[in-house]
């Protein structure tokens, strides 16, 4: 059997999410920011109330995450603004952009109690104005290889080993080059942007991968915490890749696309170190771990650097939270 790199890398995704991977948990595949640190998502929902505030409060609007996992993410944000803005949790209606029957359990559970409804695609998201979080969602779409040959050559996939084909001629580069490709990213973005340009909100995208394009085979597995074989045993590992952030950027349309920023320097100016330092003054014997999750989430070392944030916003709307110099 060969098949073209994005139908392997799509293929093997939908079974590894359909039975449960990616929890994000120790007994997960991998860990994530809102598992790394309570802060983070209480953060982005501080950052989502302000937003929404600076769309004028509006009286209904979609507050939705796109590959919530666990749905850690939204309840820790939805009980962080919960407590200091019950007006923003009275006009959002939570939407969660989820396929997996046991992810979308775990995420019932997790936020019982609030207003929730689940959507197949971000396509499928209510009308409306809308806040749209997407943490490491994109990394997980499928890509395309190219390789500069003497001409172009695509990546398949035969028989478990990589096989190229002719395709169709791209901008020239160095022998040996390889340019990555992810469509479904830059169509779902193209339609965010339109969506925000003509009903109003924004959308933040935190994710790995460079804040420029360029070269580079970025395709890797990760299975029970370790690095694997991305064409070995598909459906038992999460296959990821760099997202592309100047690409999604340029995709945007007439969304106004704020400048990518490093993750870590974005959350500093949320406060994250600070609101960290506060849960481990509350909970002394967790305090070391506590701070040292957050310090692995800004600290450019780690994960601040490689991290990126790109806001995608109505062009009216002032400079978000985080963005602003």
């Amino acid at each position: 059997m060969s098949e073209r790199l994005d139908a392997f890398m799509a293929r093997a995704n939908a079974a590894f999410y359909a039975q449960g991977g990616g929890t994000g948990d120790a007994l997960g595949h991998f860990t994530t920011a809102p598992e790394i640190s309570q802060a983070f998502g209480e953060c982005l929902g501080l950052w989502a109330a302000v937003t929404w505030q600076q769309m004028g409060s509006p009286a209904h609007f979609v507050l939705a995450e796109l590959g919530p996992g666990r749905g850690t993410l939204m309840a820790d944000a939805w009980r962080a603004v919960r407590g200091v803005m019950p007006q923003f949790c009275a006009a959002a209606e939570i939407a969660l952009v989820e396929t997996s029957p046991s992810l979308m359990a775990m995420q019932a559970r997790a936020l019982a109690g609030a207003p929730v409804r689940w959507f197949p695609t971000p396509e499928a998201l209510p009308p409306g104005p809308a806040i749209i979080l997407a943490n490491e969602f994109f990394d997980a779409l499928p890509i395309r290889q190219f390789v500069k040959r003497e001409a172009w050559m695509e990546r398949f996939v035969t028989d478990g080993a990589f096989t190229e084909q002719p395709t169709d001629p791209l901008p020239d580069a160095p022998e040996g080059s390889i340019v990555e490709r992810c469509e479904p990213a830059l169509a779902i973005v193209a339609a965010l942007g339109a969506r925000l340009a003509a009903q109003g909100g924004a959308a933040l995208i935190l994710d790995y991968g460079p804040g420029e394009s360029g070269y580079g085979d970025t395709l890797q597995a990760i299975r029970e915490h370790a690095r694997a074989e991305p064409l070995a045993d598909p459906g038992r590992a999460d296959l990821t890749a760099h997202v592309d952030f100047a690409a999604l950027a340029r995709a945007a349309g007439p969304a106004r696309a704020e400048p990518i920023l490093p993750m870590g320097l974005f959350l500093q100016r949320l406060g994250l170190m600070s609101r960290a330092a506060m849960l481990a003054q509350s909970a002394p014997k967790q305090a070391g771990m506590i701070l040292s999750g957050a310090q692995r989430l800004v600290m450019p070392e780690q994960m601040g650097r490689l991290f990126k944030a790109l806001c995608l916003c109505h062009p009216d709307l002032p400079t978000p939270a985080g963005f602003a110099e």
